[in-house]
Parts: structure tokens; C-alpha cells; sequence
């Protein structure tokens, strides 16, 4: 059974998150009122995941995932962010943290980030000695508009690069998952053409609207074209739908603190701040992903 870490200085809260994630029986949840009592709980119990609150005494949490990435690089940290965390919330994701969840979306969007971040943890977690051996790789795709195989390549991606070595483990992790924004970005606001005001609004009319178009023309008809390429000193992958394109300039600064908690620029956010370099091209239907390289010892 997957353990999660959750912190927060406020039971109320605390429950509330805690009592999401065991609703289904799937998860255990262990918790700690601060930062300074969550590196406790880490050294006896060795969760899976931690989720942590922002602002809390002692240690807080941007401090809290700087130590999480030191001392245990293969747990990744979801923040939760209320409004006045904005700021410190994008700093932790800079430093590590893996993702976020407004507090107000708890009820919504809880579990789904949770398990997608577990998932991609756990795939990181395999590693080939043959594939240590490997100076650089490249390799395209072309994919329907499918979720599962969007996820399914971003894991693929994922074990290639850990296989080769080629970022540190908490970074690996950060990179499949600025991989898979795009990739998804490309299926669903692409190709599909779904407004993410639509996911803010109501979830489940979303995610119906992308199951009906993905059998209509000519959405289905769409696809998302992937180049992969790994070598020695970086990693870079260029996605692109055949969707109409969007103006980057008109997309609010995902970066800056004040639209964290918006519903347009998640992806965004991510992949720049998981990346060291993001590249639209003019149309606005292919974006580049750079990581640079550092090679384990």
C-alpha cells in the first residue's frame, strides 16, 4: 500500500487532505504538524510521497523540500498552496517540489495529481546497466490523442534517461513530468481543441468533451509528433499537434506568483520551471523542452 506524508501546521486541514487520500482504501496517510517533524517521519517511515503545506513553523515548506531533495531525492513533494503562499510556492518548485494543488481545489484535483505523480515516481525507480552504456539516442513518435499513451511515452522517456544516468534522481522525475504537460497540452488543447477553463469549471464535462471529439473529425484525425534526444550533455524533446496554435504572448506569465492559482498556464509553469529552456516555434502548436545534463558519479 503507497504511504503519503502529509504535513500541515493546521489539523483541519490536515484531515481534510488525509481523509481524500484514504478514502479509497488505497493509500495509508502518516502525518506532521511541521517541517522539522515531517524530516522525523521520514527517517522512521520512508513514505512515498510527501504533501506539504507552505507556511508552517519550525521548518517550513519551501525549506522542506530543499531537505527532501538532499537527503531523499527518489520522494517527491507536492505542495499545497493557499492564497499568500503564491510566491514562496513557485521558489519550491524551483528547488524541487514535483507539483502543486491549490487548497481550494483539494476536493477536485487531490488524488488525480497525487497519482500521477506517484506513477511517474515509480517508474523512476528501474534502471538498466547496458542502457548506462549508452552515449545518445534519438527516437520519434506518433501518437493519437490518448492519455494512456501520452503517459505511457513520458514513462518510456523517463526510464531512457534514467537508464543513461543523465540527471539527478529528483530532476529525472521533474523532467518526465514537464514532458508530459506538453504532451498533453498537445492532445487535449491542441489537437482536441478543449479549453482548460472547461477543466477549471467542471472536471468531468472536460474530459467527456476530449472523449467525444477524440472519434470526431476532424480532431481525431489529429497527432502529436514527439522527437526524443539524449545525449551525454543534454536532453531535449520537441512536441507538436496539428492543432491551430495558440499566441504564447497572450498566456499570462505562468511564472509570476500572482497566476499560480489560475486554471490557464499550469503546464506552462511546470515546464519552464522543471526546464532549462522552453521553446515555442511561431504557430504555437510545437514547443522544445532542454534539460542540461549532469552526470551521476
Amino acid at each position: 500500500m503507497t504511504t503519503i506524508l502529509v504535513v500541515d501546521d493546521w489539523a483541519v486541514d490536515r484531515r481534510l487532505a488525509g481523509g481524500l487520500l484514504e478514502k479509497d482504501g488505497q493509500r495509508k496517510v502518516i502525518y506532521a504538524s511541521d517541517g522539522k517533524e515531517a524530516l522525523q517521519e521520514l527517517e522512521l517511515h520512508l513514505p512515498d510521497l510527501v504533501l506539504t503545506d507552505l507556511m508552517m513553523p519550525n521548518l517550513n515548506g519551501l525549506e522542506l523540500v530543499e531537505a527532501v531533495k538532499k537527503e531523499f531525492p527518489l520522494i517527491p513533494v507536492i505542495l499545497m498552496t493557499a492564497q499568500g503562499s503564491e510566491e514562496i510556492a513557485v521558489q519550491a518548485l524551483q528547488r524541487g517540489a514535483a507539483s502543486y494543488v491549490p487548497k481550494r481545489r483539494l476536493p477536485q484535483d487531490l488524488l488525480r495529481i497525487v497519482d500521477h505523480v506517484l506513477s511517474a515516481a515509480q517508474e523512476d525507480r528501474f534502471a538498466s546497466r547496458v542502457m548506462n552504456r549508452m552515449t545518445r539516442n534519438e527516437a520519434e513518435f506518433v501518437l493519437e490523442n490518448d492519455p494512456a499513451l501520452v503517459s505511457s511515452l513520458a514513462r518510456y522517456l523517463q526510464q531512457e534517461i534514467r537508464g543513461m544516468r543523465l540527471i539527478d534522481d529528483s530532476d529525472r522525475l521533474r523532467v518526465c513530468l514537464a514532458l508530459e504537460e506538453a504532451l498533453v497540452n498537445a492532445c487535449f488543447h491542441g489537437n482536441l481543441e478543449v479549453n482548460s477553463e472547461l477543466k477549471d469549471a467542471d472536471p468531468d464535462a472536460f474530459y467527456r468533451l476530449a472523449a467525444q471529439r477524440a472519434h470526431e473529425s476532424p480532431w481525431c484525425d489529429r497527432r502529436v509528433y514527439v522527437t526524443a534526444r539524449c545525449t551525454r550533455s543534454a536532453v531535449a524533446f520537441t512536441v507538436r499537434d496539428d492543432g491551430p496554435g495558440f499566441d504564447i504572448s497572450q498566456v499570462p506569465d505562468p511564472t509570476d506568483p500572482a497566476n499560480l492559482d489560475r486554471p490557464h498556464g499550469r503546464g506552462l509553469l511546470l515546464m519552464r520551471t522543471f526546464m532549462d529552456e522552453v521553446r515555442f516555434n511561431p504557430a504555437g502548436n510545437e514547443v522544445t523542452l532542454v534539460k542540461e545534463c549532469v552526470r551521476e558519479a
